[in-house]
């Protein structure tokens, strides 16, 4: 790629209040799914926060679910839960990662959202009489929503993702609403588009004109174009992109394919993608700063030691279910300087003779999920795992299961089971919770499981202490069933710790055992809030182990 000319600099103070008048708008739309506008949105917000400005983000999602709570992870990949209960869209999980801020339930507009609030408002006599029309009150609420994040943040800039893509009928009303703010605020808008390259080895740009072209058609035009290309954008094609998108030729940044996602921020820099930014609002200019950032993922890319860690899950076809832990694992190989290969193994096939002692594993993890197919396969692997001092990792569902597997094989309570698989047993190890079986039994699914943010108090002593260093924690949720209080005697009495429990309701939160490199499971989703420069605990001492294991 032809790297963009050097720009005049001007040496600047930080941006301070005195520079600061109202917030700025960025508005991201798309050509196509897929093309990673998350990662674009993030990233964006990142180097603004870099240069030291109040940044937020928001996720808009023109589906007609309220939340994404209720989507199968075949559809739509992984549930993000944030700290104040809300299951959202895995962007916000970008978000948050890039960020390392936490985010709420006013970060993730959805269309099921809008019209259910303006529906409420109508029924509540609030229109004062008048016909709700989609604008001026659907349009309406959804600018209303986005200036409410802005202001309670006192944002600097917010970096908003319209989901879906240009010409959708599902956005048109999230388009017209920023259409409309353009015309109040300081706004921009970027737009990304895919150039691809076919058999002469061209990029062509077509496909990007024509989005733009409809992007036009609703009275939006795009201040920066994203390219998103295999190789490094051409010249040329950045040149028709500038003359034919009405673009200037400085704003056509190339997102060509990288190593690394978290590489992004870094690829833009380099294309004074900050400097851009600025000028556009007619701030300072300055040059960000992620040394930090790179330092991290060079750490990883320069690391000459590699541990395998295997993956036992029901969805393990579709990794995106996943990525939350995904990328918990990614962290810790920033922080600890090595490469971890993660091994995807159907749970099924574990069950129908598959065996784990053809691969070569220096850990096994075995993550949340919903239901009993491939519960036995990850028994199986749990019970491998114990038997064979490999180190453990079990979240949410995998910690329910480990406490079944321990109960069948040590305990001698061989029918014990969860009451999520089956009505028919002595021995519900795992059993529902008192409110969670009202809301089963009268059917309400939508955001009713034990969600977000609960305390925890940690066990001196233990292993999970030895990775927090701290007796108070909080971590978050997503589930119904828990360890049957009952049954906590039994298990304790042959070996098992419970080292976290959750103080208002004396829940077990976390479980370990003794006299193993390491076996844990945790209720919560440790992997939500693991950051690239900040790790979750757990999973650097899981990992810890696992190398001493190599």
């Amino acid at each position: 790629m032809q790297k963009h000319g050097k720009m005049k600099r001007k040496k600047m103070k930080k941006p301070g209040k005195e520079n600061r008048k109202g917030a700025n708008y960025i508005f991201i739309t798309g050509g196509m799914s897929g093309l990673g506008k998350g990662l674009v949105t993030a990233s964006t917000a990142k180097i603004l926060q870099s240069l030291g400005f109040n940044v937020t983000v928001i996720k808009i999602d023109p589906y007609l679910n309220v939340d994404a709570g209720t989507m199968s992870p075949f559809e739509h990949g992984e549930v993000f839960v944030t700290s104040d209960g809300y299951e959202s869209d895995q962007d916000l999980g970008v978000y948050e990662r890039f960020l390392n801020k936490n985010l709420t339930r006013d970060h993730n507009i959805t269309t099921g959202r809008i019209f259910w609030q303006v529906l409420q408002k109508e029924r509540a006599g609030k229109y004062l009489g008048k016909t709700v029309q989609p604008i001026p009150h659907i349009t309406n609420e959804i600018k209303g929503e986005i200036k409410k994040v802005v202001d309670e943040e006192n944002a600097d800039f917010v970096v908003v993702e319209i989901g879906g893509t240009v010409g959708d009928i599902e956005n048109a009303l999230f388009l017209e609403a920023i259409r409309q703010l353009a015309f109040t605020e300081k706004v921009k808008f970027i737009h990304v588009v895919y150039i691809p390259e076919l058999i002469l080895k061209e990029q062509k740009t077509k496909m990007a004109q024509h989005s733009v072209k409809r992007l036009r058609e609703v009275g939006i035009e795009p201040d920066f174009l994203i390219a998103r290309t295999a190789k490094p954008l051409t010249e040329e094609a950045r040149k028709k992109l500038s003359l034919f998108c009405n673009v200037k030729l400085s704003n056509v940044i190339s997102s060509h394919d990288i190593s690394d996602i978290y590489r992004l921020p870094l690829l833009f820099l380099e294309q004074d993608y900050d400097i851009l930014l600025l000028r556009e609002f007619g701030l300072p200019e300055q040059k960000a700063n992620l040394s930090s950032w790179k330092r991290a993922i060079e750490r990883k890319e320069n690391a000459k030691k590699t541990i395998n860690i295997g993956i036992v899950g029901k969805y393990s076809k579709l990794r995106d279910s996943y990525i939350s832990i995904e990328q918990a694992f990614k962290h810790c190989e920033y922080a600890l300087g090595l490469h971890i290969n993660l091994e995807w193994i159907d749970a099924e096939k574990i069950e129908n003779g598959f065996l784990l002692n053809n691969l070569s594993l220096n850990g096994i993890l075995v993550p949340g999920g919903f239901g009993e197919r491939g519960a036995e396969g990850k028994i199986k692997a749990i019970r491998y795992a114990r038997e064979n001092g490999i180190p453990f990792l079990g979240l949410c569902l995998g910690f329910q299961l480990a406490a079944i597997e321990f109960a069948r094989n040590v305990c001698g309570l061989k029918d014990a089971t969860s009451a999520e698989f089956t009505k028919k047993s002595k021995n519900f190890v795992i059993d529902v919770m008192g409110d969670q079986e009202v809301l089963l039994r009268e059917k309400k699914y939508g955001a009713t499981m034990r969600l977000g943010a609960y305390p925890c108090r940690v066990k001196k002593g233990t292993l999970a202490f030895k990775a927090y260093g701290k007796e108070q924690i909080s971590e978050r949720h997503r589930h119904r069933y828990e360890i049957n209080n009952e049954y906590r005697d039994i298990l304790e009495s042959k070996g098992m710790v419970f080292s976290g429990i959750n103080p208002e309701r004396d829940l077990v939160e976390i479980a370990e055992l003794k006299d193993h490199p390491f076996f844990m499971g945790t209720q919560f989703h440790p992997e939500l809030k693991s950051r690239p420069l900040r790790p979750h605990p757990l999973f650097c001492e899981f990992i810890k182990a696992a190398i001493r294991k190599r």
